[in-house]
């Protein structure tokens, strides 16, 4: 190493690194590794800088600028004020160049989404809670490679790609799985791409492209607010992968995937799919019309929707709303009594147990069911019913399973206990309670100590 006035240059995997070192040590206050490039000077992500000072009130460090990027500054230590998620700050320099030096794979690599609410989540796992949600074309860095669960699609075969730790220019940070990521490498200065276009760009198709589809009951269900959760967990959808020539089609009873060579214009927002049997336009900005034939068939036409709010979302705000419903049956009880039809008690998991239920088999309780199970809030009730009753539930006992499975009630709280009223599964439509049953069987418990 050899050392000069006021500087020292740090070899490193990735390059040289120059470190303000010398006159200014004294007033060091620690050392940062740059993690995005700065525009102005355009130092590049990788570089240790020596810390000055730290602003907690405006959220920034104000680190040195190495000799190679001053462009003529005539201050004898020039400074550049960095937010704190763009450098990891250490208390030692050695630190900050061992950090710099498992860096530098990655140091100059930055990604760009090509989905409109790609997530980065808090763990490298598509189970994990969402962070943030991307746009379409929006830049972030990618700090890290990093072990995570595979992301399965719904034909149940693993996608493409890896998990990525990343950062969000704003300062957000997590985990992104790169399916649908583009890289490229970036040194210094304003961070831009130069796309590379053969043809003028058709922004319909874009937004098309860009845009997750669902099932056209999807936007029903939310404009009903009657969600099927468990139909909507499974995520149906059509989607086109204009990079890997392919569009699928998930739905319950079609699971299918086209291969094509390219997407060309039909007329006013609409595109076929050469090389595919496969077609689309755009009805409006939200709603898409698939056409397809399959083996000679006649001419199929599916109808997808462009939904306002992400799914996650609605799943986990449906899922709250249920949640509410169970707390007051829990709060009320959570133990019930019936001195003819057993004791009914709830746990705080969702979960129950019924015992001396003996009277209500066969015609209510199936004989293979085995007294306990999972509660689910999962009915809704058309507009007559909801003037009677409190809600819908359904029991889904073990033991049972097929369309025994749950064994559906009508429910009504009142201070002394909780009302049942069997449903038949004949009076449902859909996850809908539409009518009573023609001889109600009603079920009266009293709430009792735990």
């Amino acid at each position: 190493m050899i050392q000069g006035n006021s500087r020292v240059l740090l070899w490193i995997a990735g390059g040289v690194v120059p470190v303000l070192l010398g006159a200014c040590a004294s007033r060091v206050l620690g050392w940062g590794l740059l993690l995005w490039s700065l525009e102005e000077p355009p130092i590049p992500a990788g570089t240790v800088l020596p810390v000055y000072r730290e602003s907690k009130l405006a959220q920034v460090w104000e680190a040195g600028i190495p000799e190679a990027y001053r462009s003529g500054s005539s201050q004898a230590d020039p400074v550049v004020t960095i937010p704190f998620p763009k450098l990891a700050f250490m208390k030692h320099k050695k630190a900050a160049e061992e950090g710099a030096a498992a860096f530098a794979q990655f140091a100059r690599i930055y990604g760009e989404t090509q989905q409109d609410g790609l997530p980065i989540r808090e763990a490298p796992d598509n189970q994990a809670k969402r962070v943030y949600r991307l746009r379409q074309g929006e830049l972030i860095k990618i700090l890290s490679l990093v072990e995570g669960t595979p992301a399965i699609s719904s034909t149940g075969d693993p996608l493409p790609g890896q998990w990525y730790e990343v950062l969000t220019e704003d300062g957000n940070r997590g985990y992104c799985f790169s399916y649908r990521l583009k890289l490229f490498e970036h040194a210094g200065g304003p961070v831009q791409i130069v796309h590379e276009t053969e043809e003028a760009e058709d922004p319909d198709l874009a937004q098309v492209l860009s845009q997750t589809w669902s099932p056209e009951s999807y936007g029903t269900m939310i404009a009903i607010k009657k969600i099927d959760l468990e139909d909507l967990s499974r995520q149906w959808r059509f989607v086109p992968v204009e990079a890997q020539g392919t569009a699928h089609i998930y739905l319950p009873a079609l699971d299918k995937t086209f291969f094509y060579t390219a997407i060309r214009a039909e007329g006013d927002r609409s595109w076929r799919f050469e090389g595919a049997p496969l077609q689309m336009r755009l009805r409006s900005d939200t709603t898409l019309e698939v056409q397809f034939t399959e083996n000679g068939r006649a001419l199929q036409t599916l109808l997808f929707v462009a939904l306002q709010s992400d799914l996650e979302d609605i799943i986990r705000q449906e899922t709250a709303r249920r949640d509410r419903l169970f707390t007051r049956i829990y709060t009320l009880g959570p133990v019930f009594r019936s001195d003819n039809y057993g004791i009914l008690s709830f746990s705080p998991d969702g979960r129950f147990s019924w015992s001396g239920y003996e009277r209500l088999i066969p015609w209510v309780i199936p004989p293979a069911a085995q007294g306990r199970g999972a509660l689910s809030m999962g009915l809704f009730l058309t507009p007559e019913l909801q003037h009677g009753y409190d809600g819908a539930c359904s029991l889904y006992l073990e033991g049972l399973s097929g369309p025994e499975e749950a064994v559906h009630f009508l429910y009504t709280l009142e201070p002394q206990g909780l009302r049942l009223e069997y449903v038949p599964h004949a009076n449902l439509e859909g996850v809908t309670v539409t009518r009573r049953a023609g001889s109600p069987m009603i079920i009266y418990f009293f709430k009792a100590a735990s």
